[in-house]
């Protein structure tokens, strides 16, 4: 009823899983994650026990290979399972139970393992393969979306669409540096995996790190601009505490993460502009290397 991605990022600080199905809430079910320390799908007849043992083993240095054998080994149901695992190093492994519901099977590689059961073809996991090993100059969610989309463009579940999820881990990555970089769902939708797509870009805008080599300093022309739009959106700029307005402002707009002091990250200003696209007058570059700063 699945097809899904466990894979490690190239430098080994990453884990994630991305998965499709036309079944309800698969998000909910199928990933497991832990940061430093590896990720796992469950699917097919879903064995939620094998998301705490696995990760348990993987804790303990088990190879995914070993960890795959372990938790079917121990599975009186295990000709119903589906399964993929990835370490914090090494080749990813995957199992298909032989009454899988066809077609049925997955694929491995270093640091990745693609499976699938009711899809339309073995081209679901040629297509997931593909853009996997093709994507390494996505960042890492986006290229396990990628990954997903491909799947899907080549048939994904022969029934139909419903789900999808996202599950990505980095030790102190996420927001308020928790562990957990990315957990999105998409339960119930005709579109799932391109719904997926839009909500990963909405949370890479809101939670996204800013990049220092665009900065720009809240100087000049930028504070001037900066100053100009936030008071048309109630927000006047006291000049003793000339941030204090950017942040409250920012603050609701639930672009925290992307607040430094004395300078202002470009995407935050282009979604100032847009909230306010009415002040007249010429805009500074957002080209850190043209800017008036």
């Amino acid at each position: 009823m699945t097809f899904s991605l466990v894979a490690r990022s190239a430098d080994g600080r990453r884990h994630g899983v991305v998965v499709a199905s036309r079944f309800l809430a698969a998000g909910a079910l199928v990933p497991a994650a832990e940061a430093e320390v590896g990720a796992l799908a469950t699917q097919a007849h879903v064995n939620l026990a094998y998301r705490p043992q696995g990760l348990t083993l993987l804790r303990t240095g088990v190879a995914a290979a070993d960890v795959v054998a372990g938790l079917v080994a121990a599975d009186p149901d295990r000709d119903h399972r589906q399964l993929g695992v990835v370490a914090t190093s090494g080749a990813g492994a995957t199992w298909t139970g032989p009454s899988c519901h066809p077609w049925a099977g997955g694929q491995a590689g270093d640091g990745w393992a693609a499976q699938g059961n009711i899809l339309a073809g073995p081209q679901v996991i040629d297509a997931m393969r593909d853009a996997w090993l093709g994507g390494v100059a996505l960042p890492f969610p986006d290229r396990l979306v990628a990954a997903l989309h491909a799947g899907d463009r080549a048939g994904g579940d022969r029934r139909g669409r419903q789900s999808a999820g996202l599950l990505v881990v980095e030790r102190g990555g996420g927001y308020d540096s928790s562990d957990v970089l990315v957990d999105l769902r998409v339960d119930d939708h005709p579109d799932p995996v391109t719904e997926l797509g839009r909500l990963l870009a909405v949370h890479t805008l809101l939670f996204g790190r800013p990049d220092p080599a665009t900065l720009l300093d809240l100087t000049g022309a930028v504070a001037a601009e900066v100053g100009a739009l936030l008071a048309t959106l109630g927000h006047p700029v006291d000049p003793a505490r000339p941030e204090e307005a950017l942040f409250s402002w920012a603050g609701l707009e639930n672009l925290e993460e992307r607040l430094v002091p004395g300078r202002i990250d470009p995407i935050v200003l282009d979604h100032l502009r847009r909230a306010a696209p009415h002040v007249p007058g010429p805009r500074p570059a957002t080209d850190p290397l043209t800017a008036d700063n």
